[in-house]
């Protein structure tokens, strides 16, 4: 199981995270972006600030991915920092992650469609609660309830629903259709302050507040890419230009519970004097269960030896706040879930890797 320490956050090793994130920044060329520190080159910037080994190194050029836990001074947060060299150009990685539909042939998800512009109800086809999500729904109360939601919803949901009428479930999934819309034709126009606050749990939980909690401990994003940090925090104000954004639902079965997500994802290209940077963050919106809060960050770094190659490493790094995984029950599943997040990185990373570069035969299969 992962330790953790006080202060700032950690890998397992002792090094604290702040300097390990800012050092990423440094390699994908943040002297071009207010800094005047050389950056490492990729072998440097993997062995020295990430402290990987010769072999797992070897790995990541060799197309291998490796994933790393980060600890942290939470029991509830969830970091892991993940590296593989890929043989393809930069664009296609994010025209990649862009076709949501992909997602529908992965085993895990059950279900999963992006939003149109304006997003319309028939994005949302497949979109379904759980039998036992409905059943939970029935009991819901502020303070005690097994789907993340605001107390405006349960209310709404006990006291509207005829729960004795055959078409029940029916009624209850188009209305959550219709509230998904709402969310996010509420966080277009007011952005995180739409997001409202979870009351399933004793303590309110804002999420727009976690977020920014969340966020603020990837602490390389204010000073070294300023403008994507503050377009996540201020949407829909601040919008870098060239910045694209899209949004998605997903539901996926982790083990557990299905869980329903909603997501914005936002499509960023930077430029240093060293190299061009691109990058994707998601940046979660709502989960039905377990993710109170959750951003994924990824950087394609192209690669800059004489050897001609166009390929480039991606770099992920994945955070999230969980609910569940404090006291002797939850470090229990948190261990699980540390080590199932670890070893999903790996497969996804492998998965992309070996996509982009024989897309042919990936199309094929």
């Amino acid at each position: 199981m992962v330790e953790y320490a006080s202060g700032h956050p950690e890998f397992p090793n002792g090094i604290p995270m702040k300097i390990l994130l800012s050092s990423l920044l440094l390699f994908l060329g943040a002297s071009a972006l207010g800094q005047t520190q050389q950056p490492p080159g990729p072998e440097e910037f993997l062995r020295t600030r990430m402290q990987l080994s010769a072999s797992q190194i070897r790995d990541i050029q060799s197309g291998k991915a490796v994933a790393k836990i980060l600890s942290s001074s939470e029991r509830s947060d969830i970091f892991v920092f993940g590296a593989v060299y890929i043989h393809a150009q930069p664009s296609a990685y994010l025209e990649f992650m862009s076709d949501i539909h992909r997602l529908k042939k992965l085993p895990a998800y059950l279900g999963a469609g992006k939003f149109s512009e304006p997003p319309q109800l028939s994005d949302l086809e497949g979109f379904s609660l759980d039998d036992e999500d409905i059943k939970d729904l029935r009991k819901c109360k502020p303070g005690k309830c097994d789907l993340q939601l605001p107390e405006s919803s349960m209310e709404t949901v006990r006291n509207s629903i005829d729960w004795n009428s055959p078409d029940a479930a029916e009624v209850i999934n188009h209305r959550a259709k219709q509230g998904v819309l709402q969310v996010l034709e509420a966080y277009a126009k007011q952005g995180d302050s739409a997001l409202g606050t979870y009351r399933d749990k004793p303590d309110p939980l804002p999420v727009g507040q976690r977020f920014a909690t969340l966020l603020s401990k990837v602490e390389f994003f204010p000073e070294y890419l300023p403008e994507l940090n503050r377009y996540l925090l201020d949407y829909p104000h601040s919008k870098p230009e060239g910045t694209r954004d899209f949004f998605y639902w997903e539901k996926v079965n982790f083990g557990l519970k299905p869980t329903i997500r909603l997501n914005h994802a936002v499509l960023y290209h930077a430029h240093s004097a060293e190299r061009e940077i691109y990058a994707l963050a998601i940046k979660q919106l709502y989960a039905s269960h377990y993710f109170q809060t959750a951003v994924d960050l990824s950087f394609c770094v192209p690669n800059d030896d004489a050897s001609g190659d166009p390929g480039f490493y991606l770099i992920t790094i994945k955070a999230s706040r969980q609910a569940g995984l404090t006291g002797l029950k939850g470090g229990i599943i948190r261990k699980v879930a540390v080590g199932k997040t670890r070893s999903s990185l790996e497969q996804a990373l492998n998965s992309i890797a070996k996509t982009l570069e024989h897309p042919a035969t990936e199309k094929q299969n």
